[in-house]
């Protein structure tokens, strides 16, 4: 029997890039977004179902999983892959924009898991894989908002593994490094208020430094298989580095005390 996912945020980058290889390995695929009328190439795929989910409106997210179920019979994982990065001073940030990074990192992460909670409880079993980033374990500059997301993400992760384990379920979490998408495009929303010179300089050198980050950036391919792999291992493993630079940045890290991190941080910026 097919198994099914359901994925957030797949109109693009490893949303999309995800779809596509469960689709190609046999599974059915509930490709939501948040405008399906614009999709031209995952809504003619065999077994795939495209339709609408916005994380921010908890009616679509019922709706979406609920077209899911009806179309496929059941969910087998979810993931858990909308969101955006909120990059700059925190001083430059509206309280409305704070909000929004979190409503949509966390919370809405929050909304799509609770609404596929009593399916996977009815069928006792189900795989949750929430996208986490190397973000979630080490912070950089100016990613006040961003990183306080995907620290969250990871603490909601290993706490959720406890509660969906009493009934067969499973919590997994995906930490890519940089990945060669649109995430500096459309999913980076970046704020400056240059009123604020004591910023500036911090803003220049990390914003002049930023393209070395992705130097070594992985095709979203790559971390679309580690996304496989996590759900198809029948393993209770929890976290899944993805990426070379990942494996390297969290080794260096974990090996690491705050303070030399911090310096070898600095040194990377150029601070």
């Amino acid at each position: 029997m097919r198994k099914t996912i359901l994925i957030t945020g797949a109109s693009s980058g490893l949303g999309k890039e995800t779809a596509k290889l469960f689709q190609q390995k046999g599974w059915n695929v509930i490709a939501t977004m948040r405008r399906p009328e614009f999709e031209t190439e995952l809504n003619v795929l065999e077994n795939v179902l495209v339709t609408k989910l916005d994380v921010l409106d908890f009616d679509s997210v019922e709706a979406a999983v609920n077209s899911g179920i009806e179309r496929f019979g059941t969910i087998d994982v979810l993931l858990n892959n909308a969101g955006y990065g909120a990059y700059g001073p925190l001083e430059s940030f509206s309280r409305k924009k704070i909000s929004r990074q979190f409503n949509t990192n966390v919370i809405g992460l929050l909304d799509v898991t609770k609404a596929l909670l009593p399916h996977f409880r009815v069928n006792r079993s189900g795989t949750i894989i929430n996208i986490s980033s190397i973000g979630g374990k080490m912070a950089f500059p100016l990613g006040t908002l961003y990183h306080g997301t995907k620290f969250a993400v990871e603490c909601i992760s290993e706490s959720l593994k406890y509660e969906v384990s009493e009934f067969g379920g499973k919590v997994k979490i995906i930490e890519p490094g940089a990945i060669i998408t649109d995430f500096t495009g459309r999913s980076l929303d970046f704020s400056n208020d240059t009123s604020y010179t004591e910023y500036q300089p911090l803003i220049e050198k990390v914003m002049s430094a930023m393209q070395s980050l992705f130097q070594y950036a992985s095709p979203a391919s790559v971390i679309a298989n580690v996304i496989f792999q996590a759900a198809t291992d029948d393993t209770t493993q929890l976290r899944y580095t993805a990426g070379e630079d990942a494996k390297f940045m969290l080794a260096n890290h974990k090996q690491s005390d705050d303070e030399s991190f911090e310096a070898g941080i600095k040194a990377q910026f150029g601070l």
